[in-house]
């Protein structure tokens, strides 16, 4: 049975902790740029989840010495090839998209916020009077519509006199 240390237990493991944490970050940086800007994007679930399990992952690396460098850096491939094929995938189907990352949401459009929806994906009018304001927006008739975003954020779209489809309507659609 392992004994419990629980004020100092020798440089030993501090030295562990140092070299293995830094080696590991060194190969998560490799990894990360080696996997394109694609991984450091706004998140979606999945995005989240893998950053999620890299952090967890990573903490575990640096506490547990029973793990090694060699299964750590394997962890991160794999995370991170998981990561490269859900994105590869993703931008080769809009199927597969649609179920990874979602669609956008129109929640305010011409002067109405769309209750129903707003319920349905859970955001308050405050929050989306909130992401006007960061647009400089003094009131709602600048508005033409907010969508939530498929990675959490809010979009305010101002009136425009221009014609032809938005970008906002053809995400959407």
């Amino acid at each position: 049975m392992d004994k419990i240390v629980f004020l100092w237990n020798g440089y030993e493991p501090l030295l562990r902790i140092v070299a293995v944490g830094t080696l590991t970050y060194i190969g998560i940086i490799i990894l990360l740029r080696a996997s394109g800007k694609r991984t450091l994007l706004s998140m979606n679930a999945f995005d989240f989840i893998i950053t999620v399990a890299m952090g967890s992952a990573y903490g575990r690396i640096l506490t547990a010495k029973q793990v090694s460098l060699a299964e750590a850096l394997v962890t991160f491939c794999l995370l991170v090839s998981l990561q490269y094929i859900v994105s590869w995938l993703e931008t080769r189907s809009q199927k597969f998209a649609r179920v990874v990352a979602g669609q956008p949401s129109l929640l305010y459009y011409q002067g109405q916020f769309l209750e129903r929806e707003m319920k349905k994906k859970r955001v308050r009018k405050a929050e989306m009077l909130a992401a006007a304001r960061s647009k400089k927006l003094e009131n709602l008739e600048q508005i033409e519509a907010i969508i939530l975003e498929t990675n959490g954020s809010l979009s305010v779209i101002k009136k425009s006199n221009k014609k032809g489809d938005s970008t906002w309507k053809q995400s959407l659609g």
